[in-house]
């Protein structure tokens, strides 16, 4: 299902305008965070890390990059939905250690507003506390708020991950993967090959499917087999690493049953 996080970045900058219903609440005057720093600070490429205190699992991540103080823009793709590779902007306001995000009325006539009470911001971190509020004709329907981390990510791997790869998982868990050696050539376009080994040479999928997006270090992917009623997949990643023609992954995934792991992958570029 939808993550909350990504339906409530989803339904900001999707329907991002200019329209101001209600104000966020006041700022705690005893924040260290002012203006003039968290203008300066929050300019960048940021990831979600923790939510409500807890390790965010990587297929429920996202990336938002704060070009200015008064512009947020965004590649929204959903692991669990059908949103992919929608480049969306939105327009931001800076008031105190208030970070508001305001929309106008969305498909279904109710207006959307988001506010991130920063807490705390320095070269490597940010700490917030999200609002997420719905109105209908002025009247508050829906509220959340929750307690978030997100970490400033400074690489950028899209010129890194083209060409051919080849690897396998380092650890003993994946939710779609064999454990076997493939093959993946990533290209420009935000497409990509994949290759199985049959009897000793490397051959390329009939996939229908076979995409990526890659935003900092977040890498996003979707696949689909020639077959018949098969479904859609979708797993992110996220790139530890790519030094001396060796990239590695890791991504944390959560279990049905609540616990997590975490998952590897070692990858050589083939040249």
């Amino acid at each position: 299902m939808t993550t909350l996080k990504q339906w409530v970045l989803a339904a900001i900058l999707i329907i991002s305008g200019a329209s101001v219903f209600t104000g966020c609440t006041d700022s705690n005057s005893d924040n260290p965070v002012d203006e003039k720093f968290l203008s300066e600070k929050i300019i960048g490429k940021w990831i979600v890390a923790d939510l409500n205190g807890v390790p965010a699992p990587t297929n429920q991540k996202t990336v938002l990059s704060f070009v200015s103080p008064t512009k947020v823009i965004g590649v929204m793709a959903d692991c669990y939905g059908t949103a992919w590779n929608e480049d969306l902007s939105a327009d931001v306001s800076i008031e105190g250690n208030k970070v508001t995000f305001v929309s106008s009325k969305d498909a279904e006539g109710r207006d959307h507003l988001v506010c991130m009470t920063v807490n705390s911001i320095d070269d490597k971190d940010m700490l917030m506390a999200y609002d997420w509020r719905i109105f209908v004709d002025g009247e508050l329907i829906f509220q959340d708020v929750t307690q978030d981390r997100w970490e400033r990510i400074t690489e950028d791997y899209e010129t890194d991950i083209l060409g051919m790869w080849e690897g396998k998982r380092s650890n003993d868990e994946s939710e779609f993967d064999d454990g076997k050696v493939h093959r993946w050539a990533f290209r420009a376009d935000g497409t990509y090959t994949f290759y199985d080994k049959v009897d000793g040479e490397w051959k390329a999928t009939d996939d229908v499917m076979n995409d990526y997006i890659l935003d900092g270090t977040l890498l996003c992917t979707r696949w689909k087999t020639k077959d018949a009623g098969a479904e859609e997949n979708r797993e992110w990643w996220e790139i530890e690493s790519v030094k001396n023609g060796v990239m590695k992954w890791k991504a944390l995934r959560l279990r049905d049953d609540g616990t997590t792991y975490t998952a590897n992958y070692e990858l050589v570029k083939v040249k």
